[in-house]
């Protein structure tokens, strides 16, 4: 090696005339070297004599002489500087295969992560360039990172504005040196509600690196998806489990030790079914010493096993506190889209004409609007707006959720049919709408989102059936040398899962006429029921039990589902459902009684959404009277009067700049019944 060379050249400069002629003595007596190649030899000839052997044994040779003529000093300086360059060269080594490790993986995660399945899932695929069709997402800072005890529906309601207090920040800047603080986040925790695009940013992200445009600091990205990690029940190394999923990595012996050149991306912790017990994980320090996943990450995150690597993590508000506030630098929340994105979505995904009115539908009706946050739900819009609008009828058009799921509904049950037609498939499309309604029904009751083939097979669903991938159920991962073969399954989004089991719960009660929230409760028998009224009295009184609000959605739907205009779209799937005026209101004057009790100012607001559904907007037109009056501030309200203003106020464009809680007859109730609207305002007066 040539800086053996130089070394060698380097020790002998520092030997005088007589010591030259010394080492040269030693050297002809050690290595039988003829004296004639020795009488006029300088430096030069020397180090080349020495280096007609190996380099290892030249440096040996050369530090026994060195020690002989007492020269230990130089001996020592040899050695050293053998030893440092040594490492140089093997570092250099290190780097370059990492470099070609590098370019290989990120050639793997392009071909991976640059298309995207837009909505669709394996039987009609929809590949779509994700450069294509990505819209930025609305990423803030966020210091709680604590238990969210409220429907993830709800959040996108208190969120609907930002506060003016959160700070943004760009996906492509979180491991990047913040500005405000002057550190880097080495591990990074990111919230946010189902379907509103974790997964995406994170493909994003990784997309970027693999092209070269972003993070380039980072050697390797390795994404690790829980509902994958769930699969796994033998154990690995650290290395090992990164061989097995990216084969490209297969000859990598280790990993680079240096800051910020190892990133693990851990997507969808709330999927996780596997405990991870910070306290009494086992110490784990070897990347190649085998044990389970959940040391693994635990010790990750703990820094005792790769601690120069990047972490992060994605996750659903609730499962948050799975991992404990001190393992994290910092937690930001994915809000979905503001109000100028979902702009941009629309346009960029329908004609300028279309566009146009598909938004100013929307914002006619703020329920939907405030849904537009998620990007899954503009999809749903655009699916079920665009031939609706091309429509000269405009009055079928959707304006209430219900309307615009149940739209979505027939939509898909209509692309079901002409499968059916063209694939000679054994199942109807209504038969597969209720299996996935009871499937989505029983993995509710369970607090699934995600699922595996015995879920479907328990249902009657066959998972070979063409019918069930048409839109409704998406397949989570596609089939990929992985450490297990095996397909988790999910609804495109928490919302529609909910839509599917209110139906399930109308199509029980058609045909049993029993109560499955009575099951629901804990009750071990299901009661006969005599009016549908009965059953929604049964489903209100759930809601309101429910802590974390995870009946809220379903409960709104089950009421816009038994409207008689609902139910005839609906008449190929509940034929005959018994539904009459005295049901409905007597439904509409149980809900008012419920609100006009002590219920919280969020489960107000959700009873209201329930009235809407209803097409009972008495109280929004009782309250409209007073918010025309002059002096709001001398009227006394009712409970229920209050809760229909924050309800009102709630959903009012204006009332998210400035609310002037001044206007209004100051008291307890009142800040107590106006609080989700004073804490979803930029500016209270």
């Amino acid at each position: 090696m040539a800086f053996v060379k130089e070394l060698l050249k380097n020790s002998l400069y520092n030997l005088r005339k007589d010591e030259l002629k010394e080492f040269q003595w030693h050297l002809r007596n050690y290595c039988k070297i003829p004296v004639s190649q020795l009488e006029k030899a300088d430096v030069f000839d020397t180090v080349d004599m020495v280096q007609s052997y190996r380099p290892e044994d030249a440096v040996k040779i050369t530090l026994e002489i060195l020690r002989k003529m007492n020269q230990n000093q130089l001996a020592e300086e040899l050695k050293e500087g053998t030893a440092k360059s040594a490492a140089a060269v093997d570092s250099k080594a290190v780097d370059d295969d990492d470099s070609e490790f590098s370019n290989r993986l990120k050639k793997d995660l392009k071909q991976k992560y640059e298309r995207i399945l837009d909505g669709n899932s394996e039987k009609s695929l929809q590949n779509t360039y994700l450069n294509n069709i990505y819209t930025d997402l609305y990423i803030v800072k966020n210091q709680t990172g604590g238990v969210v005890n409220e429907h993830e529906v709800r959040q996108i309601e208190l969120n609907q504005r930002t506060a003016a207090e959160d700070t943004s920040v760009k996906c492509n800047d979180i491991f990047k040196v913040q500005r405000d603080t002057g550190r880097q986040n080495r591990k990074v925790l990111t919230l946010g509600i189902a379907g509103v695009g974790k997964t995406v940013s994170v493909s994003k992200f990784i997309l970027d690196w693999a092209e070269g445009k972003e993070n380039q600091e980072i050697i390797f990205i390795f994404p690790l998806a829980f509902r994958q990690l769930n699969l796994i029940q033998e154990e690995y190394s650290l290395m090992e489990l990164i061989h097995e999923y990216f084969s490209c990595t297969k000859q990598l012996s280790s990993l680079p030790k240096e800051e910020d050149k190892v990133m693990f991306i851990f997507d969808g912790l709330d999927e996780c079914r596997f405990s991870l017990s910070f306290e009494k994980s086992k110490r784990l320090t070897d990347v190649h010493k085998k044990t389970t996943v959940d040391v693994i990450i635990t010790n990750l995150m703990d820094r005792n096993l790769l601690p120069s690597a990047l972490i992060w993590i994605t996750s659903r508000p609730a499962a948050a506190h799975q991992i404990p506030r001190r393992h994290i630098d910092q937690v930001t929340e994915i809000r979905g889209f503001n109000d100028e994105q979902k702009k941009v979505y629309f346009t960029r995904n329908s004609k300028p004409d279309m566009s146009e009115r598909i938004i100013s539908h929307i914002k006619r009706s703020r329920s939907l609007h405030i849904m537009c946050h998620i990007p899954v739900f503009c999809w749903i819009c655009l699916r079920v707006l665009q031939p609706l609008m091309t429509q000269e009828n405009l009055e079928s058009t959707p304006t209430t959720l219900t309307g615009m799921y149940l739209y979505f509904l027939l939509s898909q049950m209509e692309q079901m049919k002409a499968k059916k037609q063209s694939d000679s498939l054994p199942q109807s499309s209504e038969d597969v709408v209720l299996k996935l309604g009871e499937l989505a029904f029983k993995q509710l009751q369970k607090g699934n989102l995600i699922f595996y083939k015995e879920d479907l097979v328990e249902c009657g669903l066959d998972v070979s059936d063409g019918l069930v991938f048409s839109g409704l159920c998406t397949q989570m991962f596609q089939t990929e040398k992985s450490v297990s073969e095996t397909k988790a399954y999910s609804f495109v989004h928490l919302s529609v899962q909910e839509f599917l089991a209110a139906i399930f719960v109308l199509f029980i009660y058609k045909n049993t006429k029993t109560n499955p929230f009575l099951n629901w409760m804990g009750k071990l028998k299901w009661i006969f029921m005599n009016s549908l009224h009965e059953l929604h009295k049964s489903a209100i009184d759930s809601a309101l039990l429910s802590e974390n609000g995870h009946l809220d959605l379903l409960l709104r739907f089950l009421m816009g589902l038994s409207l008689e205009s609902n139910q005839n779209k609906l008449k190929e799937l509940l034929p005959s459902l018994k539904i009459t005026a005295e049901d409905m209101r007597h439904t509409a004057e149980y809900i008012k009684t419920k609100i006009h009790h002590d219920v919280s100012s969020e489960k107000s607001i959700n009873l209201f959404h329930c009235l809407h559904e209803l097409n009972d907007d008495s109280l929004i037109t009782e309250i409209q009277k007073y918010l025309n009056s002059e002096d709001l501030s001398a009227q006394d309200l009712s409970s229920v009067q209050w809760s229909a203003l924050a309800f009102v106020l709630l959903m009012s464009e204006e009332t998210q700049e400035t609310f002037e809680m001044q206007k209004y007859r100051r008291s307890d109730e009142a800040v107590t019944r106006l609080l989700s609207v004073i804490r979803n305002t930029r500016r209270a007066l």
